[in-house]
């Protein structure tokens, strides 16, 4: 399993951005970044440079959440969806999006049950509940 530093993750998106940018071809992982970068402009400025991104600490002190944080997370749910795991999330996915009328909308729900998940598994010592998580989704997509 690949498992990426943060140091790797952050010059992927500002690889991606600078690549977008150029025009220059693009694997489809890095096409679906470009997608979610184009979504977020007020990231675009953090992307520039991929020393100043690797040596920026995002804390939270100064109101800011963390653009590659955010950012993976995007990934992590296109990905999810692509293959449909956990079962479940795609439709949930799909059926937040148009009860909201967007995907980037349904996306940053997603990402609040997503966190909630992973936080609670932290917190337990236990594996994600991917079940759980799926019907968090579900309930946004199912409540006005």
């Amino acid at each position: 399993m690949f498992n990426p530093s943060q140091e790797d993750v952050r010059r992927f998106f500002c690889d991606v951005y600078a690549k977008h940018r150029q025009g220059l071809p693009m694997e489809a992982l890095e096409t679906i970044a470009a997608g979610w970068i184009d979504e977020h402009p007020e990231y675009h400025e953090d992307l520039v440079d991929a020393d100043a991104a690797v040596a920026r600490v995002y804390d939270g002190s100064n109101g800011r959440e963390n653009p590659f944080l955010h950012l993976s997370m995007h990934l992590s749910i296109s990905e999810q969806c692509s293959i449909d795991q956990p079962r479940g999330i795609r439709q949930a996915v799909e059926l937040l999006a148009a009860r909201r009328g967007s995907l980037l909308h349904a996306h940053h729900e997603a990402m609040d049950c997503l966190g909630q998940m992973m936080w609670e598994s932290q917190r337990a010592g236990r594996p994600p509940d991917g079940e759980g998580y799926v019907a968090c989704v579900q309930r946004r997509a199912t409540k006005d």
